[in-house]
């Protein structure tokens, strides 16, 4: 292991100048005229893989940007881990914004700015390395190891759970290791066992085929945004309690452990209302502010239109209004269940005077794993390791709906392990990832090789 370490040390400029290198490439994913970079950069994944010792390395086409697939399976009866990343990037709008040009990394202080070296070319760039400072001083890997590294992403993974699906047995794993996610606080490195999931659908509402005048058919007609509101105004309590029928049954409760884990995070509400310009926060009555963030669902209206919306007056009946609403979801509640709730419960509502089309949009499903999985309590081990702190365990309210896809089709546990900081600016100007993770993460996942290897 000394080797190992010294090895890191000894590169520690080189692996910073190919960092910087990798940053340099636009690969943003949904922007057509990037295509050719997206191969660019696909290609240098392929033969950086290969020159670290990475076997049977493919750049495998999909319906739309390629995924980047490696292995090193040369240790029989040791685990494997399935390691995933992303190498397209967040689009750079509004470039005004950023201090420095996005594509042409800059080193201030302890952080590399430019689009894509947090989310998550930096972060993938770690495994790489681990793996090269392994395989350089060692010979071999203390686990076998797969690589898969797409470029959908950003536009939300759109052919990789078919791609998955489709390479079942290829990416068959113990555990999958992710590195996408932030830190809760600089210096203590965290892990997160928790995602959020998503149902997000827009309800319409019409009374008549036209606008009316106010006068003229106030008083026998129902308004549309009138009908809406009260509609809407019935699916919380005011105490933050959401009232649709059925929609807590499937949640999964918090546990001691993981209530206890999530109270020791140092969190204060001020200093969080501050950040935000928030007078005061509000949640569910009888969960912790941490608890209402990261591990109990949600109901927000995310948009509200209908009728006049110009300068001045316009005395007006509409008659459509129109909103759309999100709720984010807990492991074990199922998307498609939820917005079929949701509908019946809104569709029961609904005046005799209105028409209704209710329509989901999107959706995706949350995840929890078990704080006492083995490979998960091998990463604490190992990040404790690295970082000389103790490890911060977090959920996360956003959702990453392609977790519950690997741990669905590989059968799994997903251990995210990441290594952004809160003030990362991801999908934002002046994106930015820490130097001091980036070197600490290579050591920490090369020390979570070996206590994987011993499991």
């Amino acid at each position: 292991m000394s080797k190992t370490l010294d090895f890191l040390n000894e590169n520690h400029d080189r692996f910073e100048q190919e960092l910087v290198d990798i940053l340099k490439i636009p690969s943003i994913s949904s922007n057509p005229d990037n295509n050719d970079d997206m191969l660019v950069m696909a290609e240098l994944l392929k033969v950086e893989m290969s020159k670290i010792g990475m076997k049977n390395v493919q750049v495998i086409e999909t319906g739309g940007h390629p995924v980047v697939y490696s292995e090193w399976l040369d240790a029989p009866g040791k685990p494997t881990l399935l390691i995933y990343g992303h190498y397209d990037v967040q689009p750079v709008d509004p470039v005004d914004l950023w201090d420095s040009p996005p594509f042409e990394p800059v080193v201030k202080g302890d952080k590399i700015f430019a689009r894509g070296s947090a989310d998550d070319k930096g972060q993938i760039f770690i495994h790489l390395k681990a793996i090269e400072a392994c395989l350089a001083t060692q010979g071999e890997l203390p686990v076998n190891v797969k690589l898969i590294f797409e470029g959908e992403e950003e536009v939300g993974s759109i052919h990789l759970e078919e791609f998955i699906k489709d390479h079942e047995d290829m990416l068959n794993a113990d555990y999958v290791v992710i590195s996408d996610t932030p830190m809760f606080r600089e210096g203590y490195p965290g892990i997160t066992y928790g995602l959020r999931g998503l149902a997000y659908l827009q309800v319409n509402l019409r009374g008549t085929n036209t606008d009316l005048h106010s006068g003229s058919f106030g008083g026998l007609v129902k308004n549309p945004i009138n009908a809406l509101v009260e509609i809407l105004a019935q699916m919380k309590d005011d105490v933050g309690r959401i009232l649709i029928p059925g929609f807590y049954d499937d949640v999964l409760p918090i546990t001691d452990n993981e209530h206890n884990k999530l109270s020791k995070l140092p969190f204060s509400p001020k200093e969080f209302a501050d950040s935000i310009g928030a007078p005061a926060l509000f949640g569910e009555t009888g969960f912790e502010d941490l608890e209402r963030l990261w591990a109990r669902p949600t109901f927000d209206i995310n948009g509200i239109w209908g009728g006049f919306q110009g300068e001045g007056a316009k005395t007006v009946i509409p008659a459509e209004a129109h909103a759309k609403v999100s709720m984010r979801l807990v492991a074990n509640q199922n998307p498609e269940d939820i917005a079929q709730k949701f509908k019946s419960y809104v569709e029961s509502l609904i005046p005799d005077s209105m028409e209704a089309e209710i329509d989901a949009m999107h959706g995706g499903f949350g995840y929890v794993t078990d704080l006492d999985n083995p490979g998960l309590q091998a990463g604490v081990r190992a990040l404790k390791k690295a970082f000389g702190k103790e490890v911060d365990f977090l959920r996360e309210g956003g959702s990453i709906p392609i977790v519950k896809v690997f741990a669905d089709i590989i059968k799994a546990p997903v251990l995210l392990m990441g290594y952004g900081l809160p003030d990362q600016n991801a999908h934002a100007p002046n994106e930015n990832f820490s130097l001091t993770n980036f070197h600490k993460g290579i050591e920490s996942i090369i020390y979570f090789f070996d206590e994987v290897g011993q499991l």
